[in-house]
């Protein structure tokens, strides 16, 4: 994402020596462009699928009775749950409670094993509440369900970012349809991604308790922003095919930012007129071209 944030500045500098009305056309293409590969990249590492927080009043380590106010987050993200606890005020018991810890569960990472490591550093009560409750041994049967949709999200939304990238070729190329049809392409994996993670709905959550509140999830800024971005792939695609049979010509201005090809001739331009030399020895009328430059 910071590469997209720093490219688009320097689109920004070049528009003004792009000449004419076409500077418009071509940033509003690279605006789209930009913001549908941005999205993708952004949403695939982000904890913000399904989120949830609360704040409550709640223990704070194990073997004590002394409680803390605090704010609990829980955000689960494509490849593992990332939770937050903030005190409220940060200070109490003579102690900075600001906790952010990430527990993985792609392929290749064992989260058990980092539950273990957490169990061990002596994590906060409602850190280790909630992490126990995405480990394979949880009583509430989420895990795999919650890895595996992450998995085939993560997978469809990697595709959807390299018809993305083929897209972008295409339609740089004299073949708007075939990056009409990619565009279509975009927009179905993005929108399969969205639903391999919202088949975690099959699977109820059990109920989280986090002191005497409870914490409910629901799906997060990634998941709507990736619902919407695929859905406008969709739209775009559509349009590119439509005006590729439709208004070809309309389809030119918007993808090569040239209206010259579409203006009418200017008025009060001087013909330039093409005589025949011959025509006087056969006598025949007179036969002139006229062209306007």
């Amino acid at each position: 994402t910071s590469r997209h944030s720093a490219a688009l500045p320097s689109f920004l500098l070049i528009l003004p020596g792009i000449r004419g009305h076409s500077r418009w056309f071509w940033l509003v293409r690279v605006l789209l462009s930009l913001f549908i590969g941005a999205e993708i990249v952004a949403a695939h590492f982000s904890a913000e699928w399904s989120v949830g927080s609360v704040s409550t009043k709640t223990s704070y380590k194990a073997f004590s009775v002394e409680r803390v106010r605090a704010h609990v987050g829980l955000h689960v993200g494509l490849e593992g749950v990332n939770i937050t606890l903030t005190g409220n005020p940060v200070q109490q018991l003579n102690e900075t409670i600001d906790y952010n810890e990430q527990f993985i569960w792609r392929f290749g990472q064992n989260y058990a094993g980092a539950y273990a490591e957490a169990l061990e550093r002596g994590l906060p009560n409602p850190v280790l509440y909630l992490a126990e409750k995405f480990t394979p041994s949880s009583p509430c049967g989420v895990y795999r369900q919650y890895r595996l949709a992450g998995h085939y999200a993560s997978a469809t939304l990697w595709v959807a970012f390299c018809f993305w990238l083929l897209s972008n070729m295409l339609l740089s190329m004299p073949v708007p349809h075939y990056g009409g049809l990619t565009l279509l392409i975009t927009g179905a994996f993005a929108l399969f991604s969205v639903f391999a993670f919202a088949s975690i709905s099959s699977v109820p959550l059990c109920q989280l308790r986090v002191g005497s509140s409870e914490l409910t999830t629901h799906y997060g800024a990634a998941f709507w922003i990736t619902l919407a971005t695929g859905v406008l792939c969709l739209l775009l695609g559509a349009a590119v095919l439509s005006l590729h049979y439709a208004r070809p010509s309309a389809l030119r201005l918007f993808l090569e930012g040239s209206v010259n090809d579409l203006e009418s001739p200017t008025k009060g331009s001087s013909p330039l007129i093409l005589s025949n030399p011959l025509h006087k020895q056969f006598k025949t009328s007179d036969l002139t071209i006229s062209t306007n430059l």
